[in-house]
């Protein structure tokens, strides 16, 4: 891949046959946060850009995770809180974070974002009133309780329920059966294919 390979402009992914628009995914809802006000920072931080995106294979994978909700738990349904999160939106987010603890729940900006590649998808699932399941914290709650890694001790101390990590099982059992890979920090966030290969080989989105 040489230089100009590397990287593609966010205003031509509409337009770029690897990626693939989430509204063409069967089976999956899209809300995504950074879009509005609704997040951790109080504010839209897309600057207008259209990310409702990922790479076609992350997109298909995530039809197959939908696919086995719906055979599994029927009325539950998956919904993208983000997906594409192009470099200037990472770093914009880098800089509001800059200096507090909360940087953990972050890739610096140096290092890229999985989701810069459009390779990771935040998520949660959806009953069938289209309301969102308890999953113990909402989306971007930084907290140890949305940590799957401290899942158990939470579970013992009372901070999480067992139908609340039931609810995690489901969204959990439904990523990994397509392909998907979790992390130890996020419950809502999977990424698809190995991170290094991932940054070594893929076009970053700017």
């Amino acid at each position: 891949m040489n230089a100009a390979e590397r990287t593609i402009a966010c205003e031509d992914i509409a337009s770029h046959p690897a990626f693939q628009p989430l509204l063409s995914v069967p089976g999956v809802a899209v809300d995504l946060r950074y879009a509005t006000p609704d997040n951790f920072v109080g504010r839209a931080v897309y600057g207008g850009l259209d990310c409702a995106y990922l790479r076609r294979e992350a997109a298909e994978a995530l039809a197959r995770a939908a696919d086995w909700l719906a055979r599994h738990h029927s009325g539950v349904q998956l919904v993208v809180l983000d997906a594409l999160r192009p470099q200037r939106v990472q770093e914009a987010l880098w800089a509001e974070l800059e200096g507090t603890p909360l940087t953990q729940y972050l890739a610096h900006p140096a290092r890229r974002s999985i989701h810069s590649f459009g390779m990771a998808v935040d998520v949660t699932l959806l009953d069938a009133q289209g309301r969102e399941l308890d999953m113990g914290t909402g989306f971007d709650e930084m907290t140890p309780a949305s940590h799957p890694e401290f899942e158990a001790e939470q579970l013992a101390q009372g901070g999480l329920t067992a139908a609340q990590l039931t609810h995690r099982g489901w969204l959990r059992a439904a990523m990994r059966f397509a392909g998907f890979q979790t992390i130890s920090t996020e419950w809502w966030h999977f990424d698809f294919g190995d991170r290094e290969w991932v940054r070594r080989t893929l076009p970053l989105v700017i």
